[in-house]
C-alpha cells in the first residue's frame, strides 16, 4: 500500500480516543483561520508597530522589518501551528518531542502571563475612552484651565501660537485626566483609578464569558473579532491621509534612511516587533492548532495570516503617520518631535484624529474606540485559552471552567497595579524585562529543539506525512540555519546591549531596576533549570548519556490520535528503512566501482 493509500485509510477510519474525546476541536477550519487573525492582527499592529517604528528612524524600520518576517517571523509562525496540529497538545505538552526542553514550553508560558497582566490595562483605557465618547463633546478635544501649560486644542481648526513648545489637549487629556501620571514614582506607584478599575473588571469579565465555553463559542466569536476592525481601520485610513500636513508624516514613515539598516538596534526591535505582532513564542498558535484536524491546510492559513498581519501593520503605520504629521503641522514642528514614544501613542495621536473630524466625531470615536476594544479583546481571548489549555493538558482532572474563572481573576487582581498613577511606568519595565527578551530569547531554544536536537530531517518526515506534501527548501534552511543563527545574532547582541531602562527620558528608581532584572532573570532561568532536572530524571550512568535520554522523545511524542499514530509509526519505520537500504546500495556501489578500477589497472 502506498503512502497516500494509508493516510486516506486511516483518515478516514478515525475513531478518537478518550483524550482525543475529551479535547475540543473547530467545528471549521475557518474557524481556527480567523481565531488566528484575531490574535496576530491586534494592538501589536495599531498600538505597538507604528510607536515602534516611530522610535526607529520611521521608514528605515520597514526594509528590516520586511527580512524579519520572511527569514523569522513566518518559518517561526509556521512551525509552531505545525508542532500543535500534529500533536493535538499544548505549548507545554509538545515537548515530549525533546522532554529537556521542556523549560521552553515553561518560560513561554511565564512571558505569557505577564503579558496578560498589563494587555488587560491597555483595554481598561480603551474602555474609558470609548465611554468618554458619548459625551456631547470629546473630553480630550479642548483644553483646561487646570492643566497650567501651554495646550493646543485637538478640535478642528485650532490656530493658537506659543512662545513655548506646546502640548495637544489629547496628550493632556491622557496624562492629565485619564491615567493621572506621575512624573516621579520614587515615592510609591499611588492608588488605582477607581474608573479604570471597573474598566479593567469588564474587560476580564468578558474575556471569562468567551472562554469559558471553550473553543467553539471563541471559534464563533473570531468572525467578529477578526472581520469589525478592519471596517474602521480603512475608514480611519481615508480620514488619515486627508488631514492638512499627513503627507509629511507618511513619507517620514515611508522614506527609508539607509543608514540605519547598520543599526543593529533596529534590526532587534524589528524582531521583538516581529514575534509580537504575529503572537509567536507566547503559546496561542500551538493552542489553536492543536484543535485542527490532522490533515488540516495549516500552511494555506499561515501564510494568509502572516501577510495579512504585516499588511495591517503598514496600514496602521500610514493612518498613525498620517495623523503625526497632521499634529506637527498643527504644533507647527517637525514629525519626529511630536508626541513621546511610548505605549500612550495611541491614546494621544488617535484620538486626536477622531477630533479633528467635522461630521459626527463622537460616532467615529465609539466606533474606533469598540474597534480597539475587540481587537485587544481578541489577543487577550487567545492568551487566556493558553494558560487554560496548557493547565488541562497538564493536568487532566482540572475543570476547564473553573481554570478559566481563576485565570481570569488572577489575571484581573494583577492587572490592578496598571491602573495606578504609575501604571504606564510598570507596563514598560514588564514589557522589557518579564516579556521582549524572555519571549526572543527562548524561541531560539525553541527552534533549536526541534531543527538541531530532534532533528530537520525527523521533523519534516512528520509534516510530510501529515501534510501529504513535501517541506521547500526555503523552509529547511531557514528552520536549519538562517533563523537560529540570525536570532542568535540578534540575542547576542541585544543581551551586549542590555541596560536599565528610561521612562519618557526618567530614571527609574533602584527597587524598580531591581524588579526588573528580577523578572527577566525567572524567565531565563526556566531554561537552564528544568533541563538539569530533566536530566537527573532520565539518568543514564554518565552525564553524557542522560543528556542524550533525556533528549530524546518519549514515546507519547506524535498524533493523538491512536490509529492516525499507529499509520504514523509504520511510515517511519518504512522510511527509516528506505534510507538504510539506499546508504547501502551507495556502500555497495562504491565497492564495485573501487574493484573494478583495481582490475582495470592490473589489467
Amino acid at each position: 500500500m502506498n503512502r497516500d493509500a494509508k493516510i486516506t485509510t486511516s483518515k478516514s477510519s478515525r475513531h478518537p480516543n478518550v483524550e482525543d474525546q475529551q479535547r475540543q476541536s473547530w467545528s471549521s477550519g475557518l474557524e481556527f483561520l480567523m481565531s488566528c487573525i484575531s490574535v496576530s492582527v491586534g494592538l501589536g499592529n495599531i498600538w505597538r508597530f507604528p510607536f515602534t517604528a516611530y522610535e526607529n528612524g520611521g521608514g528605515a524600520f520597514l526594509v528590516p522589518y520586511i527580512v524579519v518576517l520572511f527569514l523569522i517571523g513566518k518559518p517561526m509562525y509556521y512551525l509552531e501551528v505545525l508542532l500543535g496540529q500534529f500533536t493535538s497538545r499544548s505549548s507545554l505538552k509538545i515537548w515530549s518531542v525533546c522532554p529537556s526542553f521542556i523549560g521552553v514550553g515553561i518560560g513561554q508560558a511565564y512571558a505569557g502571563i505577564t503579558v496578560l497582566t498589563y494587555y488587560s490595562s491597555l483595554l481598561a483605557i480603551t474602555l474609558y475612552y470609548l465611554i468618554a465618547s458619548f459625551q456631547k463633546i470629546l473630553p480630550w478635544s479642548y483644553c483646561r484651565d487646570e492643566w497650567e501649560t501651554n495646550c493646543v486644542d485637538s478640535k478642528p481648526k485650532s490656530n493658537a501660537t506659543y512662545q513655548t513648545k506646546p502640548q495637544s489637549s489629547s496628550e493632556l487629556y491622557f496624562v492629565k485626566t485619564v491615567i493621572h501620571e506621575y512624573d516621579d514614582i520614587s515615592e510609591g506607584i499611588g492608588l488605582p483609578d477607581w474608573r479604570l478599575t471597573l474598566a479593567l473588571f469588564i474587560s476580564w469579565l468578558t474575556t471569562f464569558l468567551v472562554i469559558v465555553k471553550g473553543v467553539k463559542t471563541a471559534g464563533k466569536a473570531a468572525y467578529f473579532l477578526a472581520i469589525f476592525p478592519y471596517v474602521i481601520l480603512i475608514t480611519l485610513l481615508v480620514r488619515a491621509v486627508t488631514l492638512d500636513g499627513a503627507i509629511d508624516g507618511i513619507i517620514y514613515f515611508l522614506k527609508p534612511n539607509w543608514s540605519e539598516l547598520l543599526n543593529l538596534k533596529v534590526w532587534m526591535e524589528a524582531v521583538v516587533q516581529c514575534f509580537f505582532s504575529l503572537a509567536v513564542g507566547l503559546g496561542p498558535l500551538v493552542m489553536f492548532s492543536s484543535y485542527n484536524k490532522f490533515d488540516h491546510n495549516s500552511h494555506r492559513d499561515a501564510m494568509i495570516v502572516t501577510s495579512l498581519d504585516t499588511i495591517t501593520s503598514l496600514i496602521a503605520g500610514i493612518t498613525i503617520f498620517g495623523i503625526l504629521g497632521n499634529l506637527a503641522d498643527n504644533l507647527n514642528v517637525e514629525v519626529d518631535e511630536v508626541v513621546r514614544s511610548g505605549t500612550g501613542l495611541a491614546f494621544i495621536s488617535y484620538p486626536d484624529a477622531i477630533a479633528k473630524f467635522e461630521a459626527a466625531p463622537q460616532l467615529f470615536s465609539v466606533l474606533f474606540f469598540a474597534m480597539f476594544y475587540v481587537l485587544g479583546i481578541g489577543t487577550l481571548v487567545a492568551q487566556a485559552n493558553t494558560l487554560v489549555a496548557i493547565l488541562c493538558d497538564q493536568y487532566k482532572w482540572m475543570d476547564a471552567s473553573i481554570v478559566s474563572l481563576i485565570t481570569t481573576v488572577g489575571g484581573f487582581l494583577c492587572g490592578i497595579v496598571y491602573v495606578t498613577p504609575a501604571g504606564q511606568w510598570i507596563l514598560n519595565l514588564v514589557d522589557y524585562y518579564g516579556a521582549t527578551f524572555v519571549i526572543f530569547g527562548l524561541a531560539l531554544f525553541q527552534i533549536c529543539g526541534i531543527s538541531w536536537v530532534y532533528g530537520l530531517q525527523n521533523f519534516c518526515d512528520d509534516i510530510e506525512y501529515m501534510t501529504n506534501r513535501p517541506v521547500s527548501f526555503y523552509w529547511r534552511i531557514c528552520w536549519s540555519i538562517i533563523t537560529p543563527f540570525l536570532l542568535l545574532s540578534i540575542f547576542i547582541y541585544s543581551m551586549a546591549e542590555l541596560k536599565t531602562i528610561t521612562y519618557a527620558g526618567m530614571e527609574y528608581p533602584k527597587l524598580a531596576n531591581f524588579t526588573g532584572w528580577l523578572l527577566l532573570a525567572i524567565g531565563f532561568i526556566q531554561f537552564p533549570l528544568w533541563f538539569l532536572w530533566t536530566v537527573y530524571t532520565h539518568y543514564e550512568g554518565t552525564f553524557w548519556k542522560s543528556v542524550k535520554k533525556a533528549c530524546r522523545p518519549d514515546e507519547s511524542w506524535g498524533p493523538s490520535d491512536q490509529l492516525i499514530r499507529k499509520d504514523w509509526l509504520l511510515y517511519k519505520n518504512k522510511i527509516r528503512e528506505d534510507r538504510k537500504a539506499k546508504v547501502l546500495d551507495r556502500k555497495t556501489l562504491h565497492f564495485w566501482q573501487k574493484l573494478v578500477n583495481v582490475f582495470s589497472k592490473n589489467g
